[in-house]
């Protein structure tokens, strides 16, 4: 299992298979992951424009307990991949029962609200009581995926991180497909299921996810290492419990703090900008999710390759790889980039909007074929290279200022104080990316995040 160190990465060839190696099957995993949403966009758009702004405005839970998910999973993932590199399985699942009481308390938390008040958190992002109503009745359904999507989300980070992305990924790539399938059934009522609209995206969405635990724990119980097992939660390793905090922690904060600030772009879109806007900004956030797949999942591949190194001493090389994972982002920041400027044609014609809707659309995908480059640069920084290293804290004081401080004070203000037009409020919002690339340049230059976080001789109870 422990990473053999006489298989150096000699030259930039077996550098690039290596990352290769790890990227495909995360671009795989992160393409059905964006076909689900933009799915339920595509198919609701035959539904009604209700349908679409509600479930895209009660998808921001989603969103935010993505957020939390990965935050916990990238923390296991910063201590499990190093481990890994050291051979220390052991270690590997202590740390993942650490991060598995953390994400099924929030699941749990989660989805007792989905359950008893879906049309207290709908009101947080509308006033319209259609778009209520609606969402309402899809939070009450996929509540049921919350409990499940906490499990799976950390043993599959796990996975990953110790290099079994084949497993991971098709693990959910059969959920993603059979989301997918499920939300034609249960959207427009074949084979005859009932029509259910915005509530069969939610029963879909339960389904795939309750399926897609089983299969995790079908894996699990045939594999030699990495275990989905209850025994898990009850390993006890106090210098590794402070070490995930340490690290883990500032990871989490990151990345619900950056969720919640991007779900109140949401808020400030359907508060103050207008059902037209929230329509447009459902179609632009699916383009967007495609564009950003290869620079993000890159960023993945980069964490865990890091990781190894790191975990295993290899620091030369491990220099050598940030370097080759930042060019490989560049690159796949402009592939991003021409891809949503080649969709904004179809897109128009596509997306049943009304004409100042279209309007908004045509717009905003111009904005974001600049602004995926924003994103990928961050994201392989603060989430892929800097936590491969153990170093979460910079990447969570920097967008919590970015974020809390800047961007939405900023979009609040031009939205309902400066009653800025709807367009001119979306670009201001869009320069959140670009606005922290001086800060999170220089530490990357400074090489600070680059260190072995691993302990010796480690004590499990």
């Amino acid at each position: 299992m422990r990473l053999n160190p006489e298989n150096r990465l000699s030259d930039d060839r077996s550098l690039y298979a290596r990352i290769g190696a790890l990227t495909w099957p995360i671009i795989l995993q992160d393409l059905l992951s964006a076909a689900v949403t933009s799915a339920d966009v595509v198919m609701l758009n035959f539904v009604g424009q209700a349908h679409i702004s509600a479930v895209s405005l009660a998808a921001q839970y989603a969103m935010v307990l993505f957020m939390v998910y990965y935050g916990l999973g990238t923390g296991a993932t910063m201590l499990c991949a190093q481990y890994y590199g050291k051979g220390d399985l052991r270690a590997i699942e202590a740390v993942e029962g650490i991060a598995l009481r953390f994400s099924l308390l929030i699941s749990a938390l989660a989805a007792l609200a989905a359950f008893t008040v879906p049309e207290q958190m709908m009101r947080v992002f509308t006033p319209d009581p259609e778009l209520i109503a609606i969402g309402a009745e899809y939070l009450r359904l996929v509540g049921i995926a919350y409990l499940c999507w906490g499990v799976t989300e950390i043993y599959l980070a796990v996975l990953r991180s110790v290099g079994r992305v084949a497993i991971a990924t098709a693990l959910n790539v059969t959920a993603f497909s059979l989301n997918i399938l499920l939300n034609a059934v249960f959207i427009f009522g074949l084979f005859g299921a009932p029509r259910m609209g915005a509530k069969g995206v939610a029963l879909a969405t339960s389904a795939s996810r309750l399926i897609e635990l089983a299969l995790s724990l079908i894996v699990s119980a045939r594999s030699r290492d990495v275990k989905l097992h209850p025994r898990c939660l009850f390993l006890r390793s106090k210098p590794l419990f402070h070490d995930f905090l340490k690290m883990a922690m500032p990871a989490l904060i990151n990345d619900v703090s950056w969720g919640l600030a991007f779900s109140m772009y949401s808020v400030i879109i359907g508060q103050f900008l207008g059902s037209d806007m929230v329509a447009a900004n459902s179609f632009v956030s699916q383009v967007r999710s495609f564009a950003t797949v290869l620079c993000f999942s890159i960023a993945s591949a980069g964490s865990i390759l890091l990781g190894h190194l790191i975990g295993n001493n290899r620091m030369k090389e491990a220099d050598r790889a940030a370097k080759a994972i930042m060019r490989l982002t560049i690159l796949s920041g402009l592939i991003g980039g021409v891809l949503i400027l080649l969709t904004i044609r179809p897109v128009l014609s596509f997306a049943r909007l009304t004409e100042t809707g279209k309007g908004y659309l045509r717009v905003m995908l111009l904005i974001n074929s600049y602004y995926v480059m924003g994103a990928a640069v961050n994201t392989t920084l603060i989430a892929g290279i800097f936590r491969a290293g153990g170093d979460s804290r910079f990447g969570m004081i920097c967008d919590t200022i970015d974020m809390w401080c800047y961007a939405v004070p900023l979009g609040f203000l031009a939205a309902a104080v400066l009653k800025l037009p709807p367009l001119w409020v979306y670009f201001l919002l869009c320069t959140d990316e670009f606005v922290k690339w001086p800060w999170v340049l220089s530490h990357y230059r400074s090489k600070k995040w680059l260190r072995n976080i691993t302990r010796d001789d480690l004590r499990l109870e």
